[in-house]
């Protein structure tokens, strides 16, 4: 049996679930969000293994990287990540890791920056697909009227990490 090594990791803005499978984060979402139970059953199934409370060096590195980022000495992660989804989904991901850390986007410029000007609520839903939250930055993504727009750990912690990000402290 193989196993996604996970940890539960609190800090004071929210209460995380960490998980690591053949040394590299595959999660990293918040621990009470809406569809917890899609998020690891997708996770378990794509990777034929199951959730086992455990840590490893992995875990370690990106309690230290996140503890870090919500003190405002962090603007990048160095711990290697393992998205698991669609093509799409990865499609978005990926356009979601290019937004520079301070930096915000519409879906709609996401979905023109791959290369799929209408699919707007695709991007949205593969937004709150992503497992690893902080690290692919769906906090940096509104609304096309400026307006925040839902986020797996609420509106109230995206805001906080849209604070932390900004560069005029």
């Amino acid at each position: 049996m193989k196993y996604i090594n996970i940890n539960y990791y609190k800090v004071a803005e929210a209460e995380f679930i960490l998980g690591s499978f053949d040394e590299k984060l595959v999660l990293l979402d918040y621990k009470n969000r809406k569809n917890r139970d899609t998020i690891d059953n997708r996770l378990k199934k794509a990777l034929k293994a199951e959730f086992i409370n455990r840590s490893d060096a992995v875990l370690e590195q990106i309690k230290v990287e996140l503890q870090e980022y919500f003190k405002g000495d962090r603007e990048s992660f160095e711990t290697p990540i393992l998205p698991i989804g669609s093509d799409f989904q990865k499609s978005v991901w990926k356009a979601l890791l290019k937004i520079e850390y301070g930096a915000i986007k519409s879906y709609k410029e996401i979905a023109k920056s791959i290369k799929n000007p209408k699919a707007v609520r695709a991007v949205a839903n593969a937004n709150g697909a992503n497992a690893i939250a902080i690290i692919i930055p769906c906090h940096r993504v509104i609304g096309s009227d400026g307006s925040l727009t839902g986020y797996a750990g609420g509106l109230d912690i995206k805001k906080r990490l849209l604070e932390i990000e900004k560069k005029d402290r």
